[in-house]
């Protein structure tokens, strides 16, 4: 079932909603329906012979983006495609994940309702649209875990695709979840000593905010406790370009003095409330490491890697304050307010050993869709030198490894990057030719 809403104008871009019905389980349609959203956005004087480009967001757990201006990599997409914005499922406007939607299920329906939202199903899920539109073939452009959405596309409906676009999420197809944590620690240490390193007084400044959590209990504005480890996972900014300058100003205004006591001050506390992102969008918490787990269990990887890293679990009095990046752990389902009601259903879920396969190496070994990506060479959240092993084994496929972008790449200079994206595609193409 679908159905489209009217559509409006601009800048001179249409927008144009679109809705679907679809299974909950491919496999077994009895066990309910979702709806889904796609927002397609074209160019307002322009007929609609031009092909599609879908777009798949990072995350997981992330909508589409809802754009604002004719500018960045939409811009440059419209010269030669039609978009389609989908928001995966569980996100945006398609049947949203969060406490308030799960809290009728038991942990156990929530674990199991949760583990038919991986990228295999966001995929049956363009692929469903794509057949209700009509459409033979078309391009997907994957941004971070859109990227991994876009190699289990290569390894499902290899034929429904003209053109792939990656750009910073390029996954081992076979790797456990550790082999990824470990890298990602070791980069995440190194992005620390580069912001330490260029702001030497942000240490003295870490530091006396987390003593101050240990020895206070401080609450945020949402009556929830504020902890050491809390804080510590704003470093998942440093995996963004432009970010160490602003997280030195928040550090620096994070005290005040009341009635001649220093308190941690409620804009510091209001914005660390804000970039909580777990909080509104729990899928990013739920099936954060599921997305690497194919017929295993990821047992918190995350949190059992990090055991290897003592230099990560900050004590009063230790010599370095490090901040943590991209991972999540168990203490969260207890600390995060909008966590607390899914603890169960992340504990079987982080146990389940029965994941199906997301990645077809012997498809993909086969590959004839031009596949460019940009692969970032200092990428804190996805690890160049698996992306490259990852690459060595897809024919037809280009990686352009550039240490000019951080991992936001395709945010801060889209344009560019899909353009360069698009060419290398097409330079592919033409060797096949």
């Amino acid at each position: 079932m679908t159905h489209t809403s009217p559509a409006f104008i601009d800048a001179g871009v249409k927008y144009t909603p679109h809705y679907f019905t679809v299974p909950l389980d491919y496999q077994d349609p009895s066990k309910g329906s979702l709806q889904l959203f796609a927002r397609e956005v074209s160019l307002a004087k322009e007929n609609a012979d031009k092909p599609w480009l879908v777009f798949f967001q990072g995350g997981p757990g992330f909508p589409s983006p809802r754009p604002n201006g004719h500018n960045g990599w939409i811009k440059r997409a419209l010269q030669d495609y039609r978009v389609l914005l989908l928001d995966q499922r569980g996100t945006g406007n398609s049947s949203v994940i969060s406490h308030q939607t799960l809290a009728h299920l038991s942990p156990t329906e929530q674990a199991d309702y949760l583990s038919h939202f991986r990228a295999d199903n966001i995929v049956r899920d363009a692929e469903f649209i794509r057949q209700a539109f009509g459409v033979k073939q078309w391009a997907i452009l994957g941004q971070s875990f859109g990227g991994f959405c876009s190699l289990t596309y290569l390894s499902l409906f290899p034929d429904s695709l003209s053109r792939a676009y990656i750009t910073g999420g390029v996954p081992s197809i076979e790797r456990h979840p550790d082999d990824v944590y470990k890298a990602t620690f070791k980069r995440t240490k190194e992005k620390n000593q580069q912001f330490f390193t260029q702001f030497p007084h942000a240490q003295s400044l870490c530091k006396k905010i987390a003593d101050h959590l240990a020895k206070h209990e401080v609450l945020l504005p949402n009556g929830q406790p504020f902890t050491v480890e809390q804080f510590q996972q704003i470093g998942i900014n440093f995996g963004v370009s432009d970010s160490f300058l602003p997280t030195y100003y928040s550090l620096e205004n994070a005290f005040i003095e009341v009635g001649g006591e220093s308190t941690l001050r409620y804009e510091f506390l209001n914005e660390m409330l804000i970039q909580q992102a777990f909080q509104t969008n729990p899928i990013y918490a739920l099936l954060h490491e599921s997305i690497y787990c194919q017929g295993f269990a990821s047992s918190w990887s995350a949190e059992r890697v990090r055991q290897l890293h003592d230099e990560f679990n900050y004590q009063s009095g230790d010599k370095y304050f490090y901040f943590t990046g991209e991972m999540v752990f168990p203490w969260m389902f207890e600390q995060y307010e909008c966590l607390q009601p899914l603890k169960e259903a992340a504990d079987q879920l982080a146990r389940k050993d029965d994941w199906g396969p997301l990645y077809n190496a012997e498809v993909l070994a086969k590959n004839r869709v031009p596949v460019s990506c940009a692969v970032y060479a200092d990428d804190m959240f996805v690890e160049m030198d698996i992306s490259r092993e990852t690459l060595a084994g897809i024919p037809n496929s280009k990686a352009w490894i550039t240490n000019e972008y951080e991992h936001n790449g395709l945010r801060a200079d889209g344009e560019r990057i899909l353009d360069k994206l698009i060419e290398m595609g097409d330079h592919i193409y033409y060797c096949q030719s």
